[in-house]
């Protein structure tokens, strides 16, 4: 086993960097006009390989809007779940469709795949160019489905801070509450991307634009896929996953 990823014990999907909103917080930048995604097969492939040689405890699929493209969502999650990993969760603005029966549809797939947290991204951000009523038809389908469901706002400085956005995003959170759906910690938006251009003037000249959510190179615990199969320096269009997880370096 090689030692810089011994402790590997989670997987991550960016099914697609295509998204339905134009967020103004987005550490990825302005991506409006990506399209494509990872190949599911090559994706349930991979879950399969490493699961054979690793204890993954939880697995996450996610975008830009990963709903956008459901079947391949789907295909990883029941894939995730018959591996035995025990968390399965996915990301999602909530907003992949208008059409009610579409988005009954997609919830029926999520459940019979077996997706155990949904985590739902709402707040001041997101709803400036995403609009709520098909987002919360989405959140209504889910509960009445029974899918775990979480509301994962994104905060600016702070939870607790009292700035415009986090005010519009308490207003907005509220709008939920006839659904009893729980809200998660969400995140504190770090400066990069879209961040740093637009909202630059709440970060410190010192802050930090290091990423949170990067793992130490020297001890990787998360294997994170892009929507083109880079990972881990290498390409799982072109490598095998084990051999990529073999060879790693620093």
């Amino acid at each position: 086993m090689n030692k810089y990823v011994k402790n590997l014990s989670r997987i991550e999907f960016v099914v697609t960097m295509a998204c339905t909103g134009k967020c103004r917080h987005c550490s990825e930048g302005d991506h409006g006009d990506f399209s494509g995604h990872i190949d599911a097969d090559v994706a349930v492939e991979s879950i399969r390989k490493v699961c054979e040689h690793y204890t993954i405890a939880s697995l996450m699929t996610f975008g830009g809007e990963a709903l956008l493209y459901p079947d391949v969502v789907c295909a990883i999650q029941k894939a995730a779940a018959e591996a035995g990993i025990e968390k399965r969760q996915v990301i999602t603005n909530g907003y992949f469709s208008k059409d009610p029966e579409r988005i009954a549809e997609v919830v029926r797939n999520l459940k019979n795949s077996e997706v155990n947290d949904l985590l739902l991204s709402v707040d001041a951000f997101h709803q400036e160019s995403i609009p709520l009523e098909p987002v919360k038809l989405f959140a209504e389908s889910a509960v009445r489905s029974n899918i775990p469901i979480r509301l994962s706002p994104a905060w600016l400085v702070s939870t607790q801070d009292d700035n415009p956005y986090n005010i519009r995003t308490r207003e907005i959170l509220k709008e939920f509450a006839p659904l009893g759906i729980p809200i998660g910690s969400g995140n504190v938006i770090f400066p990069s991307g879209n961040a740093l251009k637009y909202l630059g003037e709440y970060f410190a000249e010192t802050a930090d634009c290091t990423n949170p959510y990067d793992d130490d190179p020297c001890d990787i615990r998360t294997l994170s896929f892009g929507p083109n199969g880079d990972v881990l320096h290498g390409n799982v269009y072109h490598t095998d996953i084990l051999t990529i997880l073999k060879s790693y370096q620093p």
